[in-house]
């Protein structure tokens, strides 16, 4: 893989912890800004939320401006806003600039998607997905633990500067990784690229398919994770400091799982979807009957993260394949699918917190959303993953 693709990853690093970081310092937010902790985990939500308006908007916005400047914009942009973050005592203003960063995220992410593919053979997209990825998943084994250790052993506003911070070297890897020659439109200046024809593909039935599958397997991600900390401490009876061993432990299986779809989600996507979606659902029924269990909890938390990212990339590879008439804007749409789920998923595992199933609601969410992504995806297994000769078109 290029150079220039591994120093993107450092900036998705940067932006992977930022977006993560809240799954351990939600209790601490909700207690210092005096809200619930479930109004608290809306903040992933409302994150996510920017990430879904901003993808597409912003790679439209940015689809003719060059990749350097438009991935410097965003990250700077992104930067800020966690300084505010870290500065304000309003959980209104939080929520803003959470939206704030998200939009930059979103732009960040899907010029990133679409200067990715203009760098490797179209037939290795998946390949290239997994190293951007790679970016996020090392930030849940390294970046959000840490930021839990920065909020339990001083406050979450020093994760928020920690976030500031990594923007710095972030912006040195784009203006040193990326060539002032590639752009975003090195794609789409072909006759037929117009912003127009690009949007269109959004009314093609197995671009939707894999978008929505790909929504509803990261829905059941976020569900969990995003209030994974209670269930570590109160469920599990775990101290405080358990959040991060439970948090890496999900990132250690989150980059494997990304690791894994990066080799076989190009040629053999039907293998990691009858194989890992099935073996998902087990695992949240499973995480969810034995969560006061520590060690159970934390193995089961090593298992859920390989399983999460291994599916939910690869339907998020499969995005980019049905997206290849979309040049400029296939990466947003990747982008959108992704944290539709991400958005969703905490929202509706935010009301089960207050319902008889208590910390593990979330859980049983992951577990009935993955399953009606099963019901949908098994009946339609050679339109969502086409074997090998189809999914390298």
């Amino acid at each position: 893989m290029p150079l220039p693709l591994y120093l993107l990853a450092v900036a998705v690093f940067a932006m992977g912890t930022s977006e993560f970081m809240l799954a351990g310092l939600v209790p601490d937010i909700a207690a210092n800004l005096n809200v619930s902790v479930g109004a608290a985990g809306i903040l992933t939500s409302a994150f996510a939320a920017g990430m879904i308006v901003g993808a597409p908007l912003m790679a439209a916005l940015a689809r003719r401006w060059p990749a350097r400047a438009s991935l410097l914009g965003f990250v700077l942009v992104f930067a800020v806003a966690h300084v505010v973050g870290a500065l304000t005592t309003s959980f209104t203003v939080l929520l803003s600039t959470r939206v704030l960063a998200a939009l930059a995220n979103a732009g960040f992410l899907a010029v990133a998607l679409t200067t990715a593919a203009t760098l490797v053979a179209t037939d290795q997209k998946g390949r290239a997905l997994a190293v951007l990825l790679a970016g996020t998943t090392v930030a849940t084994i390294v970046g959000v633990p840490g930021g839990a250790v920065l909020g339990t052993l001083i406050s979450w506003r020093a994760t928020f500067w920690a976030i500031a911070l990594l923007c710095l070297p972030a912006a040195v890897g784009v203006i040193k990784g990326i060539p002032a020659r590639v752009d975003t439109t090195s794609q789409g200046t072909a006759p037929g690229s117009s912003l127009r024809r690009e949007i269109a593909q959004l009314a093609m039935p197995r671009l939707l398919l894999v978008m929505l599958l790909g929504a509803l397997v990261n829905a059941a991600t976020f569900a969990t994770f995003t209030f994974l900390a209670p269930i570590v401490t109160d469920t599990a009876g775990l101290r405080g400091l358990w959040v991060s061993v439970a948090l890496v432990l999900f990132g250690v299986g989150s980059f494997t799982g990304v690791t894994i779809a990066g080799r076989l989600s190009d040629q053999r996507p039907h293998i990691v979807i009858a194989i890992g979606g099935p073996l998902l659902l087990l695992g949240w029924v499973a995480l969810a009957a034995l969560a006061t269990q520590p060690v159970a909890l934390l193995l089961l938390v090593l298992v859920q993260g390989t399983l999460s990212f291994a599916v939910g990339s690869t339907l998020i590879t499969r995005v980019l394949y049905e997206a290849a008439g979309a040049p400029t804007m296939g990466g947003s749409y990747a982008t959108a699918a992704l944290n539709i789920g991400a958005a969703g998923g905490p929202v509706v595992a935010a009301i089960t917190l207050g319902a008889d199933a208590g910390d593990l609601g979330p859980v049983w969410v992951s577990a009935l959303l993955v399953a009606i992504a099963l019901l949908i995806a098994l009946p339609l297994r050679r339109v969502v993953t086409p074997r090998a000769g189809q999914a390298a078109r």
